[in-house]
């Protein structure tokens, strides 16, 4: 079932809530949409492109932790030793920051196109940002 939208740049992407495994997460998530913005590629992390978002604080823990999100899945990073972010990977991924390994919520994972988002990735790290948004679906 599709339950909302990745689109970067002009592709669209199908994706699912991890609903049961990382349920605050996806609330806080959903309470941001639609959500736009521009991604970049990782500087650390491997394949991979992320959103930073700062400071920002969703009032999460852990749950649903990953250090080696699989290719398609979209963590949150809640903030601590790094800042806040929102990563999705394209192909391989040890989630990392300078100040070293990293772990964020696994919340959305991509269901379809993964060979069109690998291109889209690879694009970004040579082309640079590239427009992200999460939507929910027209009906």
């Amino acid at each position: 079932m599709t339950e909302i939208l990745v689109e970067i740049d002009s592709e669209i992407f199908p994706a699912r809530f991890e609903r049961e495994a990382a349920p605050r997460t996806v609330a806080a998530v959903e309470a941001i949409l639609p959500y736009a913005e521009r991604i970049i590629h990782v500087r650390w992390s491997g394949e991979a492109c992320w959103i930073p978002l700062g400071e920002r604080d969703f009032g999460l823990g852990y749950e649903n932790a990953t250090s080696h999100p699989a290719p398609g899945q979209m963590i949150l990073y809640p903030g601590g030793v790094s800042e806040t972010e929102i990563l999705l990977a394209y192909g391989p991924v040890a989630f990392a920051s300078k100040a070293g390994p990293l772990a964020g919520n696994h919340f959305l994972t991509i269901t379809d196109r993964l060979d069109v988002l690998a291109d889209l990735g690879r694009g970004t790290l040579w082309t640079g940002a590239k427009a992200i948004r999460l939507r929910r679906p027209v009906a």
